[in-house]
């Protein structure tokens, strides 16, 4: 279609002669060879290699996603926890790739290794075992490696099982805390516990199948008698919901132990204004005490947990502190002017 838009006033011919059509099928031409607009530009320039961070299923093949198959497909290569295991799953897809291990014992080594071969072109997807990579699982020396070096870096969401569990739990999910994995010992376990107890959220643990029983006790003597609910093995075949309280919880681990991949939801206290067992068994000087030494809080943290314990203000909970120590207040101490939060 011939069109005189393009011509300008000062550049005005005849585009019916031959030297007018010439001239606009040079303009048309030129039109087409400039670039499209920035919205089709990609995100990130991966022309120097890209990692990519692929969420792989938890438990059922069916969940990996169209785009985490194609990334899977073109990638160079594949860095993954256990090369055995995620072969199963390239397998599955007939997928032939280069596969790489990366975990916890030589990602010190390998994660510049990799950096490397990203800054001479090659484009690596990061797997883990199950789930998105980094969530409990190594990839945090090798992306800020990246970020570092100025190397795209782009999450391909897929499977989680803490977002999983959460959904289907029945607890409140409007916001959340997740832990991960307490610490194997039962001191430490302990005490990462107490730092818990002014959480006013949901709190989701992974926990393995021969501590989960300690771990529920332990939350409930800490904790208190709280909503929860134990997901096991969610998206395979023996996928299993324990709902109820952390009591009901222990007792059916009593007579039926957990096996498989666990995560522990704990609901926030009911009542605030209830407190436990533990915190009117004891003065508040006592309890602060406690919390110090056993807890490793500092005097101003526990201050606030033993008065979330009893429902009282901090204000309220620091003049009954300095009334049972029988000290003036320092400057150290809280400013018991400050507002209540």
């Amino acid at each position: 279609m011939r069109t005189r838009q393009i011509a300008g006033p000062e550049d005005e011919r005849d585009v019916a002669s031959p030297a007018g059509r010439a001239s606009l099928e040079t303009a048309d031409v030129d039109r087409a060879a400039e670039p499209e607009e920035e919205a089709l530009t990609p995100a990130s320039d991966t022309s120097r290699g890209c990692l990519y961070l692929v969420g792989t299923p938890i438990g059922n093949l069916e969940d990996l996603t169209l785009r985490a198959l194609r990334i899977l497909k073109e990638v160079d290569q594949i860095a993954c926890e256990d090369t055995r295991h995620t072969q199963k799953l390239l397998t599955h897809y007939d997928i032939h790739k280069s596969l790489v291990s990366y975990h916890e014992h030589n990602e010190i080594t390998r994660a510049p290794e990799l950096v490397v071969a990203m800054e001479a072109g090659a484009k690596i997807a990061l797997v883990s075992d199950a789930g998105m990579p980094l969530v409990s699982d190594p990839g945090h020396r090798l992306v800020t490696l990246c970020v570092r070096h100025h190397i795209p870096v782009i999450p391909i969401p897929g499977p989680s099982a803490l977002l999983a569990a959460l959904s289907a739990s029945g607890l409140p999910n409007e916001e959340f805390l997740f832990v991960g994995f307490l610490p194997n010992r039962g001191g430490e376990r302990r005490r990462a516990l107490e730092r818990l107890r002014i959480e006013d959220r949901t709190i989701i643990f992974y926990e393995a199948p021969h501590r989960i029983a300690e771990t529920v006790a332990d939350a409930r003597e800490i904790l208190g008698d709280r909503s929860a609910c134990l997901a096991r093995e969610v998206t395979k075949l023996h996928e299993e919901f324990r709902r109820g309280k952390l009591s009901e919880l222990a007792e059916s681990l009593a007579e039926r132990p957990a096996r498989g991949e666990i995560t522990l939801l704990i609901a926030p206290e009911e009542s605030a204004g209830g407190g436990s067992q533990a915190a009117t068994s004891q003065s508040i000087a006592a309890r602060v005490e406690e919390l110090m030494h056993q807890a490793k809080l500092d005097r101003k943290e526990a201050l606030k947990v033993a008065a979330k314990e009893r429902g009282l203000t901090r204000r309220a909970a620091y003049g009954q502190l300095v009334a049972a120590i029988n000290q003036p207040q320092t400057e150290e101490e809280i400013d018991p002017h400050q507002s209540d939060e």
